[in-house]
């Protein structure tokens, strides 16, 4: 009885491994990937800033607020 305990303990416990991975995959910002969306306000990044800047997650008002004071 113990066995099938430990084994769907196991089997749990990998299934909730492989959810986590899916989700954070999913969370994390792949690098040099632009978000579509300003982070910090939720408007949309300009095309151009998106190709000059890799991986930009702020617009450019969003971004100097945070380069001044720290956050958005």
């Amino acid at each position: 009885m113990s066995q099938m305990i430990d084994r769907a303990c196991d089997l749990e416990e990998r299934h909730r491994a492989a959810a986590l991975a899916r989700w954070s995959a999913t969370q994390t910002p792949r690098a040099n990937q632009s978000a579509h969306e300003c982070h910090a306000c939720g408007e949309p990044i300009p095309e151009a800033r998106r190709a000059a800047v890799k991986g930009c997650t702020h617009c450019i008002t969003c971004q100097e607020k945070i380069e001044k004071y720290g956050k958005a």
